[in-house]
Protein backbone atom coordinates (compact mmCIF):
# COMPACT_ATOMS: atom_id res chain seq x y z
CA UNK A 1 0.00 0.00 0.00
CA UNK A 2 1.52 3.17 -1.13
CA UNK A 3 1.03 7.15 0.88
CA UNK A 4 -2.29 8.50 0.83
CA UNK A 5 -1.33 11.30 -1.52
CA UNK A 6 0.11 9.13 -4.33
CA UNK A 7 -3.10 7.08 -3.84
CA UNK A 8 -5.81 9.84 -3.97
CA UNK A 9 -3.37 11.83 -6.16
CA UNK A 10 -3.67 14.66 -4.60
CA UNK A 11 -2.89 18.29 -6.63
CA UNK A 12 -0.96 21.05 -5.24
CA UNK A 13 -0.88 24.08 -6.25
CA UNK A 14 2.32 27.14 -5.98
CA UNK A 15 1.65 30.46 -6.20
CA UNK A 16 4.44 32.88 -7.10
CA UNK A 17 4.73 36.12 -7.82
CA UNK A 18 6.66 36.86 -10.82
CA UNK A 19 6.55 41.07 -12.02
CA UNK A 20 3.01 41.38 -12.44
CA UNK A 21 0.55 37.88 -13.27
CA UNK A 22 0.99 35.41 -10.88
CA UNK A 23 2.27 32.37 -12.12
CA UNK A 24 1.20 28.56 -10.59
CA UNK A 25 3.21 25.56 -10.45
CA UNK A 26 0.57 22.34 -10.18
CA UNK A 27 2.22 19.38 -8.68
CA UNK A 28 0.60 15.79 -9.03
CA UNK A 29 1.50 14.16 -6.39
CA UNK A 30 1.85 10.28 -8.03
CA UNK A 31 4.35 7.83 -7.65
CA UNK A 32 6.53 8.07 -10.98
CA UNK A 33 7.65 4.43 -12.09
CA UNK A 34 9.91 6.05 -14.76
CA UNK A 35 11.66 8.47 -12.12
CA UNK A 36 12.44 4.87 -9.98
CA UNK A 37 13.47 3.06 -12.87
CA UNK A 38 15.84 6.23 -13.67
CA UNK A 39 17.45 6.59 -10.48
CA UNK A 40 17.62 2.59 -9.74
CA UNK A 41 21.10 2.24 -10.44
CA UNK A 42 22.24 5.62 -8.83
CA UNK A 43 23.77 6.56 -5.49
CA UNK A 44 20.53 8.87 -4.02
CA UNK A 45 21.64 11.22 -1.50
CA UNK A 46 18.95 13.19 0.45
CA UNK A 47 17.15 15.68 3.04
CA UNK A 48 14.14 15.05 2.32
CA UNK A 49 10.96 15.55 5.20
CA UNK A 50 7.82 15.80 5.34
CA UNK A 51 6.53 18.91 7.58
CA UNK A 52 4.23 17.56 10.19
CA UNK A 53 1.96 20.50 10.73
CA UNK A 54 1.32 21.01 6.73
CA UNK A 55 2.23 17.56 5.35
CA UNK A 56 4.36 19.75 3.01
CA UNK A 57 7.49 17.62 1.30
CA UNK A 58 10.80 20.17 1.66
CA UNK A 59 14.22 19.16 0.60
CA UNK A 60 16.50 18.29 -1.99
CA UNK A 61 17.26 14.60 -3.49
CA UNK A 62 20.53 14.01 -5.45
CA UNK A 63 21.01 11.14 -7.89
CA UNK A 64 24.51 10.21 -9.13
CA UNK A 65 25.95 8.00 -10.91
CA UNK A 66 29.77 8.38 -12.02
CA UNK A 67 30.67 7.86 -15.59
CA UNK A 68 34.12 6.49 -16.55
CA UNK A 69 36.98 7.58 -14.30
CA UNK A 70 35.80 11.37 -13.64
CA UNK A 71 32.49 12.03 -15.28
CA UNK A 72 29.39 11.95 -13.65
CA UNK A 73 25.76 11.92 -14.72
CA UNK A 74 22.93 13.15 -11.84
CA UNK A 75 19.57 13.87 -11.62
CA UNK A 76 18.53 16.95 -8.77
CA UNK A 77 14.95 16.68 -7.20
CA UNK A 78 13.74 19.79 -5.86
CA UNK A 79 10.74 19.75 -3.45
CA UNK A 80 8.95 22.32 -2.47
CA UNK A 81 5.96 21.73 -0.90
CA UNK A 82 4.71 18.55 -3.26
CA UNK A 83 6.24 16.25 -5.37
CA UNK A 84 9.33 16.88 -7.25
CA UNK A 85 8.60 15.49 -10.65
CA UNK A 86 11.06 14.96 -13.17
CA UNK A 87 14.36 15.27 -11.96
CA UNK A 88 16.73 17.85 -13.07
CA UNK A 89 19.36 16.77 -15.31
CA UNK A 90 23.24 17.53 -14.61
CA UNK A 91 26.64 16.35 -15.66
CA UNK A 92 29.72 16.83 -14.72
CA UNK A 93 33.47 15.69 -12.99
CA UNK A 94 34.45 13.96 -9.80
CA UNK A 95 38.08 14.28 -8.62
CA UNK A 96 38.36 11.86 -5.70
CA UNK A 97 35.50 12.91 -3.62
CA UNK A 98 34.62 15.98 -5.05
CA UNK A 99 31.78 16.51 -7.28
CA UNK A 100 30.91 19.42 -10.05
CA UNK A 101 27.83 19.35 -11.85
CA UNK A 102 26.03 21.81 -14.06
CA UNK A 103 22.78 21.86 -15.48
CA UNK A 104 19.33 23.79 -16.81
CA UNK A 105 16.31 23.68 -14.37
CA UNK A 106 13.50 24.03 -16.89
CA UNK A 107 9.90 25.30 -15.07
CA UNK A 108 6.62 25.05 -17.04
CA UNK A 109 4.27 27.29 -14.93
CA UNK A 110 0.70 28.90 -15.38
CA UNK A 111 0.35 32.60 -15.14
CA UNK A 112 -2.42 34.15 -13.88
CA UNK A 113 -5.57 35.36 -14.28
CA UNK A 114 -4.31 35.07 -17.85
CA UNK A 115 -3.62 31.23 -17.82
CA UNK A 116 -0.91 31.63 -20.26
CA UNK A 117 1.56 29.27 -20.19
CA UNK A 118 5.42 30.29 -19.36
CA UNK A 119 8.48 28.64 -19.44
CA UNK A 120 11.50 29.82 -16.68
CA UNK A 121 15.16 28.47 -17.16
CA UNK A 122 17.17 28.28 -13.93
CA UNK A 123 21.24 27.66 -14.27
CA UNK A 124 21.92 25.10 -11.15
CA UNK A 125 25.20 23.93 -9.83
CA UNK A 126 26.17 21.60 -7.36
CA UNK A 127 29.49 21.79 -5.75
CA UNK A 128 30.95 19.48 -2.99
CA UNK A 129 32.19 16.06 -1.44
CA UNK A 130 30.39 12.78 -1.42
CA UNK A 131 31.20 9.56 0.05
CA UNK A 132 29.22 6.13 0.38
CA UNK A 133 27.21 7.66 3.93
CA UNK A 134 26.83 11.69 2.84
CA UNK A 135 27.47 14.59 0.01
CA UNK A 136 27.85 17.89 1.77
CA UNK A 137 28.10 21.55 -0.51
CA UNK A 138 26.28 23.73 -2.15
CA UNK A 139 23.32 23.88 -4.64
CA UNK A 140 22.92 27.38 -6.62
CA UNK A 141 19.74 27.73 -8.25
CA UNK A 142 19.51 31.17 -10.37
CA UNK A 143 17.08 33.20 -9.37
CA UNK A 144 16.44 31.72 -5.90
CA UNK A 145 18.35 32.11 -3.05
CA UNK A 146 22.39 32.91 -4.42
CA UNK A 147 23.33 29.65 -2.73
CA UNK A 148 22.71 26.71 -0.05
CA UNK A 149 24.78 24.73 1.90
CA UNK A 150 23.14 20.90 2.03
CA UNK A 151 24.22 17.64 3.50
CA UNK A 152 22.18 15.34 2.51
CA UNK A 153 22.59 11.60 3.61
CA UNK A 154 22.56 8.32 1.53
CA UNK A 155 19.52 6.44 0.99
CA UNK A 156 18.04 3.38 -1.45
CA UNK A 157 16.07 5.76 -3.42
CA UNK A 158 14.09 8.84 -4.25
CA UNK A 159 11.35 9.82 -2.08
CA UNK A 160 8.29 8.97 -4.13
CA UNK A 161 9.45 4.85 -4.95
CA UNK A 162 9.11 4.14 -1.28
CA UNK A 163 6.37 2.53 0.26
CA UNK A 164 4.72 5.33 2.76
CA UNK A 165 4.13 2.54 5.37
CA UNK A 166 7.46 1.95 5.94
CA UNK A 167 10.42 4.38 7.11
CA UNK A 168 12.94 5.00 4.29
Amino acid sequence: MTHWAWRAGLLCALALPVGGPRLKAQLVLVSNPDECARTAGMLVYSDVFMQKETGDLLGYELAVKRQGDSGADALLYVYEGGEAGEGIPLSGQVSKNRLTLKGTWVEHLIAYPSKKRVTQEHSVEVLGTLNTATFRGELTISGMEDHQDVRLKRVKKIWPCYDRNVTP
